[in-house]
């Protein structure tokens, strides 16, 4: 564990009835950083999330957030981060203005202020109702009460969901000086282009384990999509020797195509001089083909030349 995590996990695991919601999850979220948990509906990101803010008590593993452990420290890890999930719940009762002050009454001085900064920059009517609200202003809410405090680590689920894109575009740009202050954003998210545009580090999550985890930048430069050319379309390509990585592989006709990690020449070359191989490309792989390649059918593997993975079914659960 380096000491300076925001966010350290172990071996977590998540086991609900008939359901493996999480399987041995490994994490470590550095201060300052913008940090995007991306994976497909069902793979775990909103149970992980739960257990990170002490709302549900893990089946294993170990866990800390800000150097507290949330099973034992739930109510000072809420005081000290900011969460929005993406289907916030409020007192529909109440009014804009009388949410953050009622809000305000669990943290210190200056919140109450902070919040009506906030919610005059988003251009919310103090005096509505929160029923009245549309969903976009209501999300709105949400982000002025997880920001009014300047925690040091805000966790994001879907955040901005409902959002105008003018809106959307704002907020994840503010999400970029928040980290160049030494805050942090746990950005959970299916959008592959609001992580890109904001995220410094990924890992990509499917059927409750992590198949990959880095830096988005060595990401992009260490992936690549090689395209195969064959004349005989049943003819089995040698293994990539290491470090390549294939990450999937898909046959369509003549054509075989894979995406593969730390590709080198002699790799190329070693494709080239096979049997039946009439032509072979590369390019650097986008993102999106990254997550394809990682959550696609039964689930690719991220290990050293995985050929095939066991098709494990499950999808996340919440009590």
């Amino acid at each position: 564990m380096t000491v300076a995590s925001v966010i350290h996990v172990r071996d977590l695991t998540m086991h609900f009835r008939g359901c493996d919601a999480l399987r041995g999850i490994d994490l470590d979220v550095a201060p300052g950083t913008v940090f995007a948990l991306l994976g497909e509906n069902g793979a775990g990101k909103t149970t992980l999330i739960r257990i990170l803010t002490g709302f549900l008590r893990p089946s294993s593993g170990t866990v800390t957030v800000c150097g507290l452990d949330p099973a034992r420290d739930a109510i000072e890890i809420r005081s000290q981060i900011g969460y929005v999930s993406d289907a916030p719940t409020m007192y529909e009762w109440m009014k804009v203005d009388e949410i953050g002050w009622f809000t305000a009454g669990f943290y210190p001085d200056g919140f109450l202020q902070t919040y009506r900064e906030l919610i005059a920059k988003y251009e919310l009517p103090p005096n509505r109702k929160l029923k009245a609200l549309s969903k976009g202003q209501r999300a709105k809410v949400a982000l002025s009460l997880a920001l009014a405090h300047d925690p040091a680590l805000l966790i994001l689920d879907e955040p901005t969901s409902g959002l105008d894109p003018l809106v959307r575009r704002e907020f994840l740009e503010s999400m970029i000086d928040r980290a160049a202050t030494g805050r942090t954003v746990f950005l959970s998210s299916h959008q592959i282009n609001e992580v890109e545009r904001v995220a410094e580090r990924i890992a990509i999550v499917h059927q409750g384990r992590v198949q990959l985890v880095g830096n988005l930048s060595d990401l992009r430069e260490s992936i690549s999509e090689v395209t195969v050319k064959l004349n005989d379309p049943l003819v089995s390509l040698p293994s990539l020797d290491e470090p390549a990585s294939v990450l999937s592989e898909q046959t369509s006709g003549r054509q075989r195509r894979m995406i593969v990690r730390d590709l080198r020449t002699e790799h190329l070359q070693m494709l080239r001089e096979s049997y039946s191989v009439f032509d072979v490309t590369s390019r650097p792989a986008s993102l999106e083909e990254l997550f394809v390649a990682c959550t696609r059918g039964a689930g690719a593997s991220v290990g050293k030349n995985p050929q095939s993975v066991e098709n494990e079914l499950s999808k996340e659960a919440l009590p």
